[in-house]
């Protein structure tokens, strides 16, 4: 099967972001890794650095999850389309909790080395999840 290196990694992660598995983390992501998120104005770095996302994330959405809707994969790259899912149970952005659900898709271009994720361009859907669980109005 082609490209069964980066499928197998990209299965990996998507158990990573879902548990937040430290050890999993380590593993996949690279010391050296950068990756940028829509909420921080720099780049976030490594393992830590990515788990910090995640882990404000489940703070936010105690219930999220990210399932794997489709991706492209290249040598060394992917591009993954995630559907993402759930509650607002937490502070977001400022926003007390609403106890609204919510579904968006989300965008993301990765780059690896050496079997580990060096790179993480994200577009999630943050305009929809503030739509959907009511922190923003129309």
């Amino acid at each position: 099967m082609a490209h069964e290196t980066e499928r197998r990694l990209i299965a990996e992660f998507e158990t990573m972001i879902n548990t937040a598995d430290e050890a999993l983390a380590e593993k996949l992501i690279a010391a050296d890794a950068i990756f940028y998120a829509p909420t921080e104005p720099e780049p976030l770095r490594g393992p830590k650095g990515y788990l910090s996302i995640v882990f404000m994330m489940r703070a936010s959405f105690s219930d999220i999850q990210w399932r794997l809707a489709d991706c492209v994969i290249e040598p060394n790259k992917i591009a993954a389309c995630w559907d993402c899912t759930g509650t607002h149970d937490g502070d977001f952005m400022g926003s007390p909790a609403t106890g609204k659900t919510f579904k968006v898709r989300c965008m993301n271009f990765y780059e690896l080395r050496n079997n580990q994720f060096i790179s993480d361009i994200g577009n999630p859907d943050i305009f929809g999840i503030l739509m959907q669980t009511g922190m923003l109005h129309p």
